[in-house]
């Protein structure tokens, strides 16, 4: 059976999908995307409060720059999920974080990054900060999902909490795949956590350049992994 041909756009259309991507990039431009992620299990708790306590660092690291709207997001207990709208001052995002509590669940990494992935297709947002310390899920389908990522450029920075070889190796190729990169921290280092968030900000805000004109431990942790 003959295949219909298919339908050809109009200039009308073509004009209008092409006025429509403009818009979106000038928009990115002028308030670059960050989607801010952290795990809300219950062992979560004590680098939850040291996140709420250093968010505003991603904020001051862009006042040069650019107005950065950031986005929580968040699981935890019995597959809740949780994004918050998009927010553009510190003072939001905190009392945003204030209210949650974290509770005992399972991993939702994999319907994190589909939910990025969904966003950035609407609106693209220039990274994916995730900080969390397991890892429940097939490493696989993560790092099917971070390859995605890498395709629609949304590069994800993956900061782990503790040691576990496995989460490491699973955070590192899926930093890789993802154009991103991956670092680890421990409660008692919250200065390198603050670097950490800076640098993802800078880099979000201005790109690599940004990154190499701020020079800090973070950014140098981050450079070492991007690609140039």
């Amino acid at each position: 059976m003959a295949r219909s041909p298919a339908r050809t756009a109009t200039s009308g259309q073509v004009q209008a999908f092409l006025s429509k991507s403009r818009a979106l990039t000038t928009f990115s431009d002028k308030h670059p995307r960050l989607i801010f992620a952290v795990d809300a299990t219950a062992s979560r708790q004590p680098t939850w409060d040291v996140a709420r306590r250093l968010q505003a660092d991603m904020f001051r690291a862009t006042r040069q720059i650019a107005s950065l709207s950031v986005q929580l997001c968040y699981y935890r207990g019995f597959h809740e999920f949780h994004a918050s709208p998009w927010l553009r001052n510190t003072d939001d995002l905190a009392a945003e974080m204030a209210r949650v509590h974290c509770e005992g669940g399972h991993t939702q990494i994999g319907r994190l990054l589909r939910h990025a992935l969904q966003l950035h297709r609407e609106t693209p947002a220039r990274a994916l900060v995730f900080i969390g310390d397991a890892l429940e899920e097939l490493p696989d389908d993560l790092c099917d999902l971070a390859g995605q990522c890498g395709l629609r450029q949304l590069p994800l920075f993956l900061f782990q909490e503790g040691g576990n070889a496995q989460v490491r190796q699973t955070f590192q190729s899926m930093a890789r795949l993802s154009g991103g990169a991956w670092a680890r921290f421990d409660q008692s280092s919250a200065d390198t956590l603050a670097q950490l968030l800076g640098a993802v900000a800078r880099f979000a805000a201005g790109g690599r350049a940004a990154l190499e004109n701020n020079p800090s431990e973070g950014a140098r942790l981050l450079l070492q992994q991007l690609k140039p």
